[in-house]
């Protein structure tokens, strides 16, 4: 029943959760201020693209205070503002087993998009969780991105002649 109330209540908004203190089309302001806040060792670095300077690519190690968790956690921003966002682990099945549960009570039922891929999604905001593997290590990334901000890029590539 909970599940059925959260795939419900997910399928009536325009906005995902937030995943460890975390959202697409956030301020860069308040996405640096929680990266800066939860960054393992390194500081948050961030490029500005070459062709525009409304875009940056920021990237950090990341260790979630409430369970230790670590991810490498890498950000598109457009405009001043969170266009995608990607949280990346290796590990064992544990770890895949241990984030589907997480995601599950998270966002709810996903959608099986692919062999190891679900998907969630509210309004414009999409959240895709993908697993591979070799042997025993699993590698796992979590994106979640706002669509109408991504939209905005069209604007900033060169034009077909």
């Amino acid at each position: 029943m909970h599940a059925l109330w959260i795939t419900l209540a997910l399928a009536t908004q325009s906005v995902l959760p937030t995943y460890r203190g975390f959202a697409p089309a956030v301020s860069y302001r308040d996405f640096a201020e929680r990266a800066r806040a939860v960054a393992r060792r390194a500081p948050l670095t961030c490029n500005t693209s070459r062709r525009t300077a409304q875009l940056m690519e920021c990237g950090v190690v990341i260790r979630d205070p409430n369970d230790s968790a670590s991810f490498y956690l890498s950000a598109y921003i457009l405009e001043g503002r969170v266009a995608l966002l990607s949280f990346g682990d290796s590990g064992t099945t544990r770890l895949v087993e241990r984030m589907q549960r997480e995601l599950t009570a998270r966002f709810g039922p996903p959608t099986v998009t692919g062999a190891g891929t679900w998907e969630w999604s509210a309004g414009r905001q999409v959240a895709r969780f993908n697993w591979r593997g070799r042997g025993a290590r699993r590698w796992v990334f979590l994106e979640m991105r706002d669509g109408a901000i991504l939209d905005s890029i069209s604007k900033y590539l060169p034009r077909k002649r």
